[in-house]
């Protein structure tokens, strides 16, 4: 192995709680829906200190950076925008967590907006300005860090009731695709972060991604090594066409599910990354809650090659 070694976690779907006390106003939308559903499933099964294992672990294997794949938050209330981004803070400095929105962080018209200014420099390109401007498109971003570029995409956007879809426009994928070209003539391992997988079937028809088509092109003219995203709660791992090879597209189990549910219990990726351009050599490592919910094991040495 080389000087580079860079290590990059990846977690997603903290689904931070409890949830807080909503106003009637605040329910009176989508919320409802929301709010029943995790009073009487998710709240049994998401818990904070599990994510508090996760992070703690994640430190012990001294990760460069940490990769956050979206819904930080159940409803989008304000107070929930605002916890998460005191969450946010506790995870040190901005520089070495990137973040992309789920559908959890846009669940009603306005959220997503307010989350994005809320936690702006977790979401912040390197070349964009240093404060948050309403007008101006957030995404796709770049940052770069040692020789790797990450490349944050946004599917988050609200849905009417008893949707969760994401969509990935024709503008992101122009910009995306010259972010990549431009990254790989730099000689930059890069890995792209979104929230849906842009995998068809991957989920039901309700929760699927908007663009995975465009998303593929995307993938396969711009060039890229590694695609991580959340969104389904569970351990994957799919292949998209690349420039030179297959690119592998890893999915991660919720950040905050305890064990004994029907997701897999609460887990992180930890990718090390060496080599250079034509010969990269990646390897992602698994580690998940164990069965009493009490610490953090490995589950998997390297799951690429599964």
């Amino acid at each position: 192995m080389s000087h580079l070694m860079f290590k990059l976690a990846h977690i997603s779907d903290v689904h931070l709680g409890p949830l807080p006390r909503l106003s009637i106003r605040e329910l009176a939308s989508k919320r409802i829906t929301g709010f029943v559903n995790w009073h009487r499933n998710r709240r049994k099964h998401l818990f904070g200190g599990t994510l508090d294992l996760l992070l703690d672990d994640i430190r012990s294997k001294q990760a460069d950076h940490l990769a956050v794949t979206g819904d930080l938050v159940n409803l989008a209330s304000g107070i929930e925008i605002r916890t998460a981004a005191e969450w946010l803070k506790t995870l040190g400095d901005p520089a070495f967590t990137s973040v992309v929105p789920g559908n959890h962080d846009a669940y009603v018209p306005g959220s997503y907006e307010k989350a994005m200014r809320a936690w702006y420099p977790y979401v912040q390109g390197d070349h964009a300005p240093s404060e948050w401007q309403e007008d101006r498109r957030i995404f796709p971003y770049l940052r770069i860090r040692d020789r790797v570029a990450l490349i944050g995409c946004s599917t988050a956007v609200a849905t009417p009731p008893f949707a969760a879809s994401g969509f990935y426009s024709a503008r992101q994928a122009r910009e995306t695709v010259n972010m990549l070209r431009a990254a790989g003539e730099a000689g930059l391992f890069r890995v792209v972060m979104i929230h849906h997988p842009p995998i068809r079937g991957a989920t039901s028809f309700y929760k699927r991604m908007i663009g995975i088509r465009r998303f593929a092109a995307v993938v396969s003219t711009g060039g890229a090594e590694l695609v991580l995203h959340g969104h389904t709660h569970l351990n994957t791992l799919h292949w998209l066409r690349g420039q030179t090879g297959p690119v592998p597209v890893v999915g991660i189990a919720s950040a905050s599910q305890g064990p004994g549910g029907l997701k897999p219990a609460a887990a992180y990726n930890l990718f090390t990354i060496d080599g250079h351009p034509g010969a990269w050599e990646l390897k992602a490592e698994r580690f998940s809650l164990n069965a009493r919910g009490d610490d953090v094991e490995e589950q998997g040495v390297d799951i690429l090659a599964s």
